[in-house]
């Protein structure tokens, strides 16, 4: 028999026959990992087995490859704020979402972990945001495709960074991006140390991130971003609407 112990985070449930669940987990120290919950479609536990909820893991099988059993029990609640809050919740769906469909199956990236524990806690703050689009460029460094915002790619400044490489996830200052910026992505200010903090500077730093994971982690396996990290852009396109209109 094969057994592990460790925190995580509820990445999604499906459910599996009829009273079960295959819950894929965020584990700390055993990274993405499926495992079926034993009625798990049941009220009680379907209301806490949503993607972000923390947990305390249990994992046994009989031999390693096998999908295993769970059982699990909540350790931190959601945030009583973040359940009335639309937003906060589509951006904790993204996560989960991108989590899931990026890392590689039972491979360990506490980094990841603790960087989604770090997002989590900002939720009921109106920084989460800006603290997700830097989950994102955390994931994808993890992952191996590091964007690098040191420095320009062609001139060596390290102030005035405005723009990134579609190609090579390199920055580039303002005057040497000029002649190339309709073939550029933007870089938003607050990745740069600056405090620019807006709506559009979020969706600038979602492009950011989005164009990569999409060109390189999704491109692999041949699918779309996920639809959660979609409906999370269109409500934040809202919200930058709204307040363009406000102006």
């Amino acid at each position: 028999m094969i057994e592990w112990q460790d925190d995580a985070i509820v990445l999604s449930a499906r459910p599996h026959g009829e009273t079960a669940a295959v819950v894929t987990l965020l584990a700390r120290d055993q990274g993405r990992h499926a495992g079926l919950v034993q009625g798990g479609q049941s009220r009680s536990r379907a209301a806490w087995l949503q993607p972000g909820q923390q947990v305390a893991a249990n994992w046994r099988a009989r031999l390693a490859d096998q999908l295993g059993n769970y059982a699990l029990e909540p350790t931190v609640p959601y945030p009583a704020g973040v359940l009335d809050d639309a937003l906060a919740l589509c951006g904790l769906a993204s996560a989960c979402a991108v989590a899931e469909m990026t890392l590689p199956e039972r491979e360990a990236h506490p980094a990841v972990y603790e960087g989604m524990i770090a997002l989590m806690d900002t939720l009921q703050t109106s920084i989460w945001p800006y603290a997700y689009v830097r989950w994102e460029l955390g994931l994808l460094r993890e992952v191996g495709y590091g964007i690098d915002l040191s420095c320009c790619a062609v001139t060596g400044v390290t102030d005035g960074l405005t723009h990134v490489s579609p190609r090579t996830g390199r920055a580039v200052c303002a005057e040497a991006a000029e002649p190339y910026k309709d073939k550029l992505l933007e870089l938003p200010g607050f990745l740069c140390g600056q405090n620019a903090l807006s709506t559009e500077a979020v969706l600038q730093g979602l492009r950011l991130t989005g164009h990569f994971l999409e060109q390189t982690v999704f491109a692999i396996h041949h699918q779309p971003l996920p639809a959660a990290r979609g409906r999370l852009m269109a409500r934040l396109f809202e919200a930058a609407q709204q307040t363009a209109l406000a102006d």
